[in-house]
């Protein structure tokens, strides 16, 4: 532990588990207080719990809220600027969906959009001043590899996607002369539950991993590894940079997921 962030706090959205809760640690090691947020109590709390048990002389702090709603975004800035001066955030929180275009529901897609996107702009929004207001600092968002290679039946996630590469570089171009740096970072295949369908059926897997150039999945704290480096005075000179994190697959392609459908062979 270098102990970079040491009296300083980082925000981190979808914080209570998979490469949120890797990214809590990750920075929690380099000495920062982290304040957490996300919809689901009981995952924020056991996530608390355990990153108490693991890092017992940090600060973490959480609330509850859909980030999609601006008013959650805000008072998470506020209070994690009561633990120790904001200079990072991690826009992590995101969602999806396996269906064709012609089939999906105009909810389900606006849903996808507000998350992964309307969330992320309230995050840069608002954490982008008060990480101004301290003297400067970075943010991160958890994009995918979906936002540069078409996924199949993924159209709303891969939209969404691409839309939040856009906003870091635009972010990143207005931000910088405040000393704000803006970037992202997308990942493969990470082993988190929001991938079990994927992993869980061998035809998908096998699929993914034909794509990758490394042949395996990644793993959560991989990616945090990356976000860790990009926000840190290491990178001081990068910012509007999309990093993959995802085993090469970027220089394949997206995977057949057709077998998720529902009514495939009907």
């Amino acid at each position: 532990m270098s102990g970079a962030f040491k009296g300083r706090s980082v925000l981190v959205t979808g914080g209570g588990s998979g490469i949120g809760l890797a990214c809590a640690k990750a920075f929690l090691d380099e000495g920062a207080a982290v304040f957490l947020v996300g919809r689901s109590l009981e995952r924020l709390e056991g996530a608390v719990e355990s990153l108490a048990e693991e890092f017992p002389d940090s600060a973490v702090a959480f609330c509850t809220g859909d980030v999609a709603e601006e008013s959650t975004i805000e008072k998470a800035v506020s209070e994690a600027g009561t633990l120790a001066p904001l200079v990072v955030a991690v826009a992590n929180a995101g969602g999806g969906a396996v269906a064709p275009i012609t089939g999906t529901n105009l909810k389900q897609h606006e849903r996808i959009m507000s998350v992964n996107v309307t969330g992320a702009f309230a995050t840069f929004k608002h954490a982008g001043k008060s990480i101004a207001e301290n003297g400067g600092g970075a943010m991160c968002a958890i994009s995918s590899i979906a936002g540069t290679r078409t996924h199949r039946y993924m159209a709303s996630y891969c939209v969404s996607k691409a839309a939040l590469d856009m906003l870091v570089a635009n972010t990143a171009d207005e931000l910088g002369e405040v000393g704000v740096r803006v970037n992202g970072v997308s990942p493969g295949l990470v082993e988190t539950d929001a991938v079990d369908p994927f992993m869980l059926s061998k035809e998908i897997y096998q699929d993914y991993l034909n794509c990758k150039p490394l042949a395996r999945h990644g793993q959560p704290e991989e990616v945090a590894s990356a976000v860790k480096f990009l926000c840190s005075p290491d990178a001081s000179w990068i910012t509007g940079v999309n990093l993959a994190v995802d085993g090469g697959q970027h220089l394949r392609q997206g995977p057949d997921v057709s077998s998720l459908l529902p009514n495939k062979d009907g």
